[in-house]
Parts: structure tokens; sequence; C-alpha cells
């Protein structure tokens, strides 16, 4: 996100922010709500001009979008430019924004077998394309990940920006927070873990609670792909079964030639 933008957002006395959802489970938005006290002094700053899980009045004047969910129809990049042409600032909430979460994994299928398998004879009333992450579509001036993301890191980041600082969102994988809490690591515990090429940030909460990292913050900066390759390979995993992994949550940039697909060696 530029300086220019920042400052442009300062310069308003109570900017104006809307939220808006496509293909999620809307956790994400719930999170939001879940701040419960900490809203209360957030809205002391902000002005909510659309939020349809918690308000029913809407306005299409706003100065900083926030977008839940992956693209799955053709409409949704219509929605999308429109929201881009009216907001100074667009981020998305979640792993489903981005890098495109669980409405991915249909990517890997027949879209219309798909399509009869989740709506039956009513399937041609639901047009639905492949599975994008929002940033495919339009300029995304931050991202808030995770899967859902987690509420102090959204405060954190909405008041970075209202500041104008750069958003506080770590570039280092989840192993450094799981070496910071003495956590035993998970392949050393018979798993199976993406956290050496994961976002770091949440405290690497699945593995200290005796379960895996499964990717849900988007790849770190300047991931280590061919450590993981080697990793998965000493456990037995084929490439098949290496791309499996990182489509859960990856599963766009997984499929696609130019992305996971390329750099996991054949």
């Amino acid at each position: 996100m530029s300086e220019a933008m920042i400052e442009a957002l300062q310069t308003l006395k109570r900017p104006r922010v809307a939220v808006f959802e496509l293909a999620s489970c809307a956790g994400c938005q719930l999170q939001i709500l879940n701040c419960e006290d900490e809203l209360v002094d957030l809205l002391q700053l902000i002005e909510l001009a659309y939020f349809k899980e918690a308000m029913t009045e809407t306005s299409d004047v706003y100065d900083l979008a926030l977008i839940e969910g992956a693209v799955t129809r053709e409409a949704d990049e219509d929605k999308l430019r429109t929201i881009r042409e009216r907001a100074k600032l667009v981020g998305t909430l979640g792993a489903c924004a981005f890098p495109v979460g669980i409405p991915g994994l249909k990517n890997g299928h027949d879209l219309e077998e798909v399509a009869r398998q989740v709506y039956g004879e009513h399937a041609s009333y639901f047009p639905s394309v492949e599975a994008k992450p929002v940033d495919s579509v339009i300029k995304v001036d931050l991202h808030i990940p995770g899967c859902p993301i987690h509420k102090d890191e959204f405060l954190r980041v909405v008041t970075g920006v209202l500041l104008g600082r750069k958003p506080p969102i770590p570039g280092y994988p989840v192993c450094v927070e799981c070496r910071l809490k003495e956590n035993i690591c998970a392949f050393d515990r018979g798993l199976i873990c993406l956290g050496p090429v994961t976002r770091g940030g949440c405290g690497a909460i699945c593995p200290s609670y005796g379960s895996r990292c499964f990717g849900c913050r988007g790849l770190a900066d300047d991931p280590n792909l061919a450590s993981v390759e080697n990793l998965l390979e000493d456990h037995g995993r084929t490439r098949e079964d290496i791309l499996a992994e990182y489509a859960l949550y990856n599963g766009y940039y997984a499929l696609h030639d130019g992305g996971l697909k390329a750099k996991v060696a054949p």
C-alpha cells in the first residue's frame, strides 16, 4: 500500500468503511463482530457504510472496502471493479479472498459436475466459474490473512491504516512462531505440515494444539518450496501428493502453471 493512499485516507475525519462478501462462510465477518467491546472504540474512528452481517442500512459511498470471499461468478468481477472504482483503499479478509481458500477446491474438478453435485437439477440457476482470488481481478492494497481472520490482527491492521502505518502483517513462516513456543515439530510427530512456507502471525495456533499447519494464511514471503518438497518426499509423498497439500487453501496457485504447479518439480 502506498504512502499516498494512506495519507489520502488520513485526511478524512471519519473514513467510511464497507465490508463486502463473495463466496465464503462469512466467518471472517463474524470475527469482526466478535471484537465486541473494541468495536465501540473503533466506531469512534470510522463510519460503517455497508456491512450486511451487522446493519441494514447501505451506502455506495465509502473510502475503505474490505472484501471476504472468492470470486466464483462472472458477476463477482463486475462487483469488484465497481468497488475498486469507489474505494480509496481495498483490502481482503481471510483465505477465501486471498489466496482463494476452500472455494478453490472445486478448481481441480469438472465445474459442471461440481454444480450438479451441489445444486442438482437447479444447477443452471447458479452460473459458476473457476474460483479466483480477489487480486486476480482488481488491485488490492492489503490482505488480512487466515481462516478465519483473527480479530486482534484485524484491529491492528485497521488501526495501522488509520494511523498511516504499514499494516503489520508478518512475512516470516509459521515455523518461527513454533520455535518461539518450543513446540515439537509436526514432522517429528509424524504429521505433514506446511508451516515452513506459510505466512506467520497466527501464533502457530494449530501446531500448538497438537495439529499441523494447513497453510490457511497463504505463502510466506520468499517461501522455500523446494525444502518442503524434499521434506514431503522424505515422508513418501509424490508430486501429486505435494500439490494436494497446497490445494486446501492455495488451490488457485497450486493448479495454475504459473504458480505452485510450476515450482513443484516434476
